[in-house]
């Protein structure tokens, strides 16, 4: 069975996109390859999203901030799906991907803004991996060798 290399983009690659890539990862259709970066990477893997992936059962040792440079070269990890997780790094100039992946924005809002209890924090963090999870539950129950652009982006508006 064909594995699908999907990278999580988001600008400080420290909560939405890691949690995208662990998400994929884990996911039970064993479909997809998760991978995530930033174009200004985080010096640190937010607490709250490290605590979510623990959680997931994904390796905590592959988690780190990396900027999206590091997939835009020749000997990278072929990506099949670019998806953006944060309204700033869709509007943002994307480098070169090699191979030509199917594109879509899935935006949510940044958990790591949210203020207030701990509880109210984590529950932000749980918002967004739920929401991603139900993305890639739709994209494993579609044709992905024939899926485009289009039908990619029109997942987020199914949910």
């Amino acid at each position: 069975m064909k594995k699908y290399n999907i990278l999580f983009l988001c600008t400080h690659n420290s909560s939405r996109s890691i949690i995208g890539e662990a998400l994929a990862s884990t996911h039970l259709s064993e479909l997809f390859n998760g991978y995530s970066a930033g174009s200004e990477p985080s010096s640190e893997v937010n607490p709250y999203a490290k605590e979510l992936v623990n959680e997931l059962g994904y390796d905590l040792s592959k988690l780190r901030s990396k900027n999206w440079e590091e997939f835009a070269v020749y000997e990278a990890p072929h990506m099949d799906f670019i998806i953006t997780v944060c309204d700033q790094a869709a509007g943002e100039q994307c480098p070169y991907w090699p191979g030509n992946p199917v594109t879509a924005h899935w935006g949510f809002p940044d958990p790591s803004k949210v203020e207030g209890s701990e509880d109210h924090k984590r529950q932000a963090f749980r918002e967004v991996m739920i929401g991603l999870k139900k993305r890639l539950d739709i994209l494993a129950n579609m044709p992905l060798e024939t899926l485009d652009s289009l039908a990619l982006k029109e997942i987020h508006s199914k949910v």
